[in-house]
């Protein structure tokens, strides 16, 4: 059988995107396909919402400018030296590796915590666009304090949205780096448009005026807690903990040519999260200086954060357009990461229909306004929660020789549940998330230790458990 036929027959088993087999080298994609895609993920939705809301952490203009930017290289350094560099050799998905690993029974549970939390940020995502998607209905936007929808309007606006985002994202990973390749450019061009026209309705005319407007920071609005240097650092390389340290985009990269693809994803975090996060402050910026804010403000409460009010303020129809593009590109590959997440659980259903289930629970939690006002502190505990998985996969990848371990080991032993993975990770996850609750510490900064924690912990129980087999 030539190699062509063999590949042809491996996608059509695998229902076009490879769950559960390396992908073939005829389905490779260039750097090309990757820069459009993190651009896209990346300025898009979650900006809109990210960078207002540091606003309301009170954030000084060092901590916000320069925190980002050493923030994002890690994330960049993070993506290239782990999530690249195992995905290219490999070539497995997230979930078919870590069941390789894990065993099927336990790798379940990893799968439907992960599955559902990629809904949980679709679904922000989906509240973002359909903020856009309200304005020419006059509907009531939704508060910081917000969680339950506020409006048939809005139910019927969230549904609709979700509805096609979901179908775009059931028709595959080409389908989804074509959309995002078509929509980037207009949403990098919105950024930058509205950034500049808030400069100008903020009366900026030099670097000093800019800075000035973060100054040495403020108090935190209610509700918030107060942003430094490092929360700005160490949340910003962690906002996307999960794809990087925690291996999520092993499902995207196992199709690059290269593991240089990895540097793409530097247009995601300085086009997305740098120059976007600080555009969509300045547009909250903006609003703060509005009556409507003020009277907020002197009441004691926090104005509320609609990006598509905040952008439409800004340049009109095409900033409504560019909200529910932004909001569209963050979710479309979110829920096709979720879809592949459910697939591992249930493989006889096709990733058609696991992306509909995906995209049906992400606009079941778009309805509610809370998963977006409260983007930052979800994003964090999502990324603790996911990330010391993706030390498993780390560890062993670099240090399964040196630690005298078996790679692979619920494969080559044929059990379905690796006790050394479990109890790795419940003691790092317990351990650090008690230390967060109990001394108040930010969630974010106990990510990192838990990480390491957990490859440490799974090297030396697995060769325990190994040993004593």
């Amino acid at each position: 059988m030539s190699q062509f036929n063999i590949e042809e027959d491996i996608e059509e088993i695998a229902g076009g995107e490879f769950e559960r087999t390396p992908v073939p080298q005829s389905k490779l994609k260039s750097w090309k396909s990757f820069l459009g895609m993190y651009a896209g993920e990346h300025a898009a939705g979650t900006e809109f919402m990210i960078g207002p809301l540091f606003l309301t952490a009170g954030v000084s203009a060092f901590d916000l400018i320069i925190g980002l930017l050493l923030g994002n290289l890690l994330a960049v350094l993070s993506w290239r030296f782990l999530t690249a560099e195992i995905a290219v050799k490999n070539r497995l998905t997230l979930y078919y590796q870590l069941e390789k690993i894990c065993g099927k029974k336990l790798v379940i549970g990893y799968n439907l915590a992960n599955g559902i939390l990629f809904c949980f940020l679709a679904g922000a995502m989906i509240t973002v666009s359909a903020t856009a998607v309200g304005i020419p209905f006059d509907m009531e936007m939704p508060k910081l304090t917000d969680t339950t929808p506020n409006g048939p309007t809005w139910i019927i606006i969230v549904i609709i949205i979700g509805a096609v985002i979901s179908l775009i994202a059931s028709k595959g990973y080409d389908t989804v780096s074509k959309a995002a390749n078509w929509m980037s450019p207009l949403i990098v061009l919105a950024f930058v448009a509205c950034g500049v026209v808030a400069l100008g309705q903020l009366g900026v005319n030099s670097f000093a005026e800019f800075w000035d407007i973060w100054g040495e920071g403020s108090d935190p609005f209610p509700g918030q807690i107060k942003f430094t240097f490092w929360h700005v650092v160490i949340w910003s390389w962690f906002a996307n903990a999960a794809m990087h340290v925690g291996m999520s985009d092993l499902s995207v990269f196992r199709f690059a040519k290269k593991k240089s693809s990895g540097w793409t994803t530097a247009a995601g975090m300085y086009v997305g999260h740098y120059m976007a996060w600080i555009a969509a402050a300045l547009l909250y910026a903006v609003y703060l200086k509005s009556p409507e804010a003020q009277a907020f403000l002197s009441n004691g409460e926090a104005p509320p954060v609609a990006p598509g009010p905040l952008a439409h303020n800004a340049i009109g129809i095409f900033g409504i357009i560019a909200v529910v593009l932004a909001g569209w590109t963050t979710a479309n590959p979110t829920i096709y990461r979720a879809g592949l997440a459910f697939q591992a659980i249930i493989p006889k259903v096709s990733t058609f229909w696991v992306t509909i289930i995906a995209g049906t629970i992400a606009t079941i939690a778009g309805l509610f306004p809370a998963f977006a006002m409260k983007l930052l502190g979800f994003v964090a505990l999502y990324g603790f929660i996911l990330a010391p998985f993706g030390a498993i996969i780390v560890f062993e990848h670099f240090f399964h020789k040196k630690a005298g371990i078996v790679k692979n080991y619920a494969e080559s032993a044929n059990i379905s549940f690796n006790k050394s993975v479990f109890w790795a990770w419940a003691i790092s996850f317990g351990l650090f998330y008690y230390i967060s609750i109990q001394f108040d510490v930010f969630l974010s900064f106990v990510t990192l230790p838990a990480w390491l924690l957990c490859g440490i912990l799974f090297l030396i129980l697995s060769k325990y458990f190994q040993k004593r087999v």
